[in-house]
């Protein structure tokens, strides 16, 4: 029997030969239209693997970021990593760094005075080089005063689109703003003042410890007790005379500007009563412009000679005759007064007269000595140093600062030791009966009575005013 042979069974089902077939089919279309390996890899992949379509999703959030930053090339998780706003990814950059990116672009630059700032340390704080602050000092004499700084002072810079200044401004005070503008010769100063609205205000107050601090309590300012310290200055000694339960009151003129009190002016009228004595003052403008404080009556307060020539200063020696020396260890007459006071404490002249001396003498060390008319002489001793523009044969006005307070000379600490003369002959400065100064003129007391009785009514109405409420 003649075999014949049999037909072998296929290796495979003939569905899969034909499932093979056809794969083959796309893999030689896919090499014909995508010659690059790795995208060929990648999209056969996608299109033969059976993904859920939250899976799916997945993959293709990871091809979508195709432009990278340079900052995320380099990280293994860049693809995936939130793109970050400008804003961020500036901060990500070194201080220094962006202080200077930030300082070369155009526009406004706003800094805030530190202590030990100076004009150079705040043109750096913006990017400006340092011979922009010499341009902006030799531009013009009054740009000097960008140069005085005080602490919390605030400069604004305005920069060009090249990073150079075109204008600088700043505020002053809160009446005064200076500016310089750049222009095409250089810059240009200007200085704008405010004008603010002048109110009358009214306070009082009653010495608890010192004058200074009841002041402050009674909200007065440090200038304005000034004030009122040198109206009352001639029959007050502010050093030695005031106690306990003293009371003041004051109307003065009170600056305002976009509802905020900004400052003060000039004291209008004023009362202060000390030892149970009451000295009233008020401010009256003759017909020829001349302004002086004067008594209710219209005697003038002003006299020949201020009672204390330093401001709040304490008595430390008094006039005598059997006083013993406290560096010489002897009995030595002591012919004028001591008034102690911190080194630098402004001297002021009791009077008008001419400088005989500002120079050393002895045991004084630097010395002042005015001759005031035929009869008076004063003499100010142990001074650290003489006032601009005070020089022997000069002449000086009453009030007016000729030295400060030292210790040069045979003295044993910071003090003035001063002395007042009368036809040669030295007498206690304390106990001297002061020469007046003329009263208002006959012809202008009407004037001055309308102008000065409405003063003197306001204090008493507002104290009234004042007593009536604290009793309710």
């Amino acid at each position: 029997m003649t075999n014949v042979p049999t037909k072998a069974p296929p290796l495979y089902p003939k569905s899969h030969l034909l499932a093979a077939s056809g794969i083959a089919a796309l893999l030689s279309l896919a090499l014909l239209v995508f010659p690059s390996s790795d995208v060929e890899a990648k999209k056969t992949t996608l299109s033969l693997e059976l993904e859920t379509p939250g899976e799916q999703l997945k993959d293709e959030a990871l091809d979508a970021p195709l432009v990278q930053s340079q900052d995320s090339a380099g990280s293994p998780f860049a693809q995936v990593e939130t793109p970050k706003p400008a804003t961020e990814q500036v901060s990500e950059v070194p201080p220094a760094t962006a202080d200077k990116a930030e300082a070369a672009l155009p526009g406004h630059r706003e800094v805030t005075v530190a202590r030990g700032d100076t004009l150079s340390t705040l043109f750096a704080k913006v990017g400006l080089p340092a011979n922009a602050v010499h341009d902006v000092l030799a531009s013009n004499k009054q740009a000097k005063q960008f140069s005085q700084l005080k602490h919390g002072q605030v400069l604004q810079f305005e920069l060009d689109k090249d990073g150079q200044l075109t204008s600088l401004h700043s505020k002053v005070s809160s009446l005064e703003t200076i500016r310089l503008t750049r222009g095409a010769k250089g810059y240009a100063f200007n200085r704008d003042i405010s004008k603010p609205v002048v109110n009358t205000a009214y306070v009082h107050g009653t010495i608890k410890s010192s004058l200074s601090a009841s002041a402050q309590r009674a909200g007065m300012s440090h200038s304005l007790t000034m004030d009122m310290a040198r109206v009352f200055g001639y029959d007050i000694d502010f050093a030695q005379d005031i106690r306990q339960g003293d009371e003041f009151d004051v109307v003065y003129e009170q600056k305002v500007m976009d509802g905020k009190v900004v400052g003060t002016g000039n004291i209008l009228s004023a009362r202060f009563t000390n030892r149970g004595k009451t000295y009233t003052a008020v401010r009256y403008t003759n017909k020829q412009g001349n302004t002086n404080y004067y008594t209710a009556d219209g005697n003038s307060m002003r006299k020949a000679f201020i009672r204390t020539p330093v401001d709040f200063a304490r008595i430390s020696s008094r006039f005598s005759n059997g006083r013993k020396h406290p560096i010489l260890n002897k009995i030595r007459a002591h012919k004028g007064v001591d008034y102690a006071a911190p080194r630098g404490t402004p001297i002021k002249a009791a009077g008008d007269g001419k400088v005989l001396l500002a120079g050393r003498r002895g045991g004084y060390g630097n010395t002042v000595i005015i001759q005031h008319g035929n009869t008076y002489k004063t003499l100010y001793g142990h001074m650290q140093g003489f006032a601009k523009g005070v020089k022997t044969g000069g002449t000086v006005k009453q009030g007016q600062i000729i030295g400060y307070i030292g210790t040069t000379g045979l003295s044993t600490g910071p003090h003035l030791h001063y002395e007042f003369q009368v036809n040669g002959v030295h007498v206690d400065p304390l106990g001297q009966k002061l020469p007046m100064a003329d009263p208002i003129a006959k012809a202008e007391r009407q004037r001055f009575l309308q102008q000065s009785q409405p003063l003197i009514a306001r204090m008493d109405q507002e104290k009234a005013t004042m007593l009536a409420s604290a009793k309710r």
